[in-house]
């Protein structure tokens, strides 16, 4: 029988310092909750106003999570649940070093919600979950004669955190005011490589001129072309 892989958090406790909580009983419920902000403009005379992608808004966490201690006993001298629940608690605690509440991942397997997305989206693919706790809610159901508290749930809200360098790794932007280098495959013509860098094939002249192409049908794979910034 294959024991099945525990969900753990990688809590940072310093300025380059983790540390590593694992859960006793995995979370019977994940939620992720992640939109995006856009803005309408109308223009009069069409049935619905036009939508504009202003940025993406950062993604929630929300789990539910079981703690209990009861299996080392509930008399006298039990051991508190508090050891489990006070690893979650202390998310919304300032980290002194830090001056803020800490960055925590969440970690559980290959297959987590996310690692299975198109190859069109490039390194946005993710096999964990980081962000910062916005709430953390401990109900304590079960106590020991001596008031100890036993066994508890806890809901946990992770707000998406990441470093602006790693957003920009992941979205490996490409803007048609920049330069770029594109190594011609086998196939490809101008109007496609316009289309890709410029959506729109019909500018596939300029890419003509800017290297200085003669006939855009005879054209070498392997060569690097320039794709330069489109300008008004």
């Amino acid at each position: 029988m294959t024991i099945p892989a525990k969900l753990s958090l990688m809590i940072q406790v310093g300025p380059n310092a983790y540390d590593e909580h694992v859960l006793t009983y995995n979370p019977a419920e994940m939620t992720f909750d992640k939109g995006v902000q856009l803005a309408e403009i109308g223009i009069p005379g069409l049935d619905a106003p036009l939508s504009q992608f202003i940025r993406g808004n950062a993604e929630k966490l929300t789990l539910e999570i079981f703690c209990d201690s009861t299996e080392s006993g509930m008399g006298l001298g039990a051991t508190s649940v508090t050891e489990q629940t006070d690893k979650l608690f202390q998310l919304v605690k300032i980290l002194p070093e830090v001056h803020a509440p800490p960055i925590a991942t969440v970690f559980w397997h290959d297959e987590f919600p996310g690692n299975k997305l198109h190859k069109a989206w490039g390194n946005n693919r993710r096999t964990s979950f980081t962000g910062m706790a916005e709430s953390v809610r401990q109900r304590f159901t079960l106590f020991s004669p001596e008031g100890v508290p036993l066994r508890a749930t806890v809901n946990l809200v992770l707000r998406e955190w990441r470093a602006l360098e790693e957003q920009l790794h992941e979205l490996n932007l490409s803007s048609p005011d920049r330069t770029h280098r594109h190594r011609l495959a086998a196939a490809q013509t101008l109007p496609s490589i316009a289309q890709r860098y410029w959506q729109r094939p019909g500018l596939w002249r300029e890419l003509a001129l800017a290297n200085a192409i003669e006939d855009p049908r005879r054209l070498r794979p392997g060569v690097l072309l320039d794709v330069p910034p489109l300008t008004p």
